[in-house]
């Protein structure tokens, strides 16, 4: 067996090696030589008949009093009204260890919220971006199952 591809394999090499030569010579040898006339200068302007254009069939439509149906929306914006900005909610949860760290994303990941999470010495930080405080309120409640202390507030920026 070891015979064998010791020697069936040089051969494939080779074998594929004749064929791209083989290859590169049918194309490179297939070369077409097209002999062009030489330009002529001609003094005559030939001007083309205008061509009938598909444009050209709804312009006479709209003068026979048809129109072609359009999709319209009609968007009224009233620029004057001030929009509230969302309330972004802080959830506090300190000294994690990392199982504790791990439960509480994965439970952020259950309930489907958004969230930012800065960790410091004092432990992490997260801002969650949520409308609902009282989904926030039972979050801190399933919390309380893994030990983890965690208070929810109003995050305000430091400017």
């Amino acid at each position: 067996m070891r015979k064998i591809l010791r020697w069936l394999t040089p051969l494939i090499a080779v074998g594929v090696a004749i064929f791209i030569v083989f290859f590169l010579i049918s194309i490179n040898s297939s070369e077409a030589h097209i002999e062009l006339a030489p330009l002529e200068h001609k003094k005559e302007i030939v001007v083309d008949k205008p061509q009938q254009m598909w444009l050209n069939h709804f312009y006479k439509a709209e003068k026979s009093g048809y129109f072609y149906p359009v999709n319209e929306v009609l968007i009224k914006v009233d620029l004057n009204e001030k929009i509230a900005p969302k309330p972004i909610y802080k959830l506090s949860a300190p000294e994690l260890d990392p199982y504790q760290l791990f439960c509480l994303k994965e439970e952020l990941k259950h309930h489907k919220l958004e969230y930012y999470l800065k960790k410091d010495k004092n432990g992490a930080e997260l801002l969650i971006y949520s409308k609902d405080r009282d989904k926030l309120n039972s979050l801190v409640e399933v919390l309380k199952n893994y030990q983890i202390s965690a208070y929810v507030g109003l995050y305000k920026e430091d400017t």
